[in-house]
């Protein structure tokens, strides 16, 4: 698949750049400095590439207010009002424990879902030092809208489902940065048919800053494990970042409408026959 091979091969830029940076390193170990570690900083300007995280956290005692859209399918036309009568909503909040560990708590329209996140640095990427910034990030999503009508031997443990993920990242210079993010998910309740119970993820996000204040984003993660009968697809999104101050506001095209990271990446049902197109934004406000 062609969009396979471009995550492969910016994995493999990503890795070169990583091994080129350890080679600078290790020439410099002769040296003695007595100064403190630099670190680098910013090389993702919002908390999230597009949809997937990114390794930005919430500085110490910071809160975020999170509204996220994903409108409708933006290719049925005027019939929907180009996907602005179908949204999504997400509405949500995060705190920064420390400037190495954040808490978030949201609410989905789709399936009435609730999601824990915690998000923790595990590394940090150096100026003249260690070449990226590694993060774990883990989800708890609480499906509320399933029922016993429906499932008459529903149990509790039925409506969790998990993912597991490591960021890492590395700014390459002022203008462009890189992530990889390996992906595990599982599910307690799933469809048999068209997909697995664990699932297992390979996720590749970058941007590139075009003035002081804008960037664009791409995403993409590639399902590793995903069965020849499913119904989805490798999700893929592209946006825009626009710094205004206090807030970051993000526009974006999606083929997955889903903002809970356990829905979005395995459950995109688009593009298909150019249909399957979804436009939305993330606005974060920091307190």
């Amino acid at each position: 698949m062609n969009v396979s091979k471009i995550a492969f091969s910016l994995f493999f830029l990503f890795v070169c750049g990583v091994s080129n940076a350890q080679d600078d390193l290790l020439n410099e170990l002769d040296s003695v400095s007595t100064g403190k570690k630099e670190i680098e900083i910013a090389a993702f300007k919002g908390l999230q590439v597009c949809t997937m995280q990114s390794t930005k956290l919430a500085a110490k005692g910071e809160w975020y207010f999170l509204v996220a859209h994903r409108f409708g399918d933006l290719t049925d036309g005027l019939e929907n009002f180009f996907g602005l009568d179908n949204a999504l909503t997400k509405i949500g909040g995060l705190y920064g424990v420390t400037d190495g560990l954040t808490f978030g708590f949201s609410r989905h329209t789709l399936n009435k879902n609730y999601e824990l996140t915690a998000k923790y640095r595990l590394a940090s990427q150096e100026v003249k030092g260690f070449p990226v910034t590694i993060v774990g990030y883990n989800t708890m999503d609480i499906n509320s809208q399933l029922s016993k009508d429906e499932f008459p031997e529903l149990k509790g443990s039925n409506r969790l489902a998990f993912s597991t993920q490591l960021l890492v990242s590395r700014k390459f210079s002022n203008s462009f940065s890189l992530e990889l993010n390996p992906i595990y998910i599982h599910k307690n309740l799933y469809e048999p048919l068209f997909e697995e119970k664990d699932n297992f993820l390979l996720g590749v996000g970058g941007r590139y800053k075009l003035t002081k204040r804008i960037s664009l984003n791409m995403e993409y993660a590639a399902r590793l494990n995903a069965r020849e009968t499913s119904l989805y697809h490798n999700p893929a999104t592209v946006g825009i970042d626009f710094e205004t101050g206090g807030h970051v506001f993000q526009l974006l095209f999606s083929n997955s409408q889903a903002m809970n990271d356990v829905s979005y990446f395995t459950n995109a049902n688009g593009i298909t026959e150019g249909k399957g197109i979804y436009f939305g934004f993330n606005l974060y406000r920091v307190f």
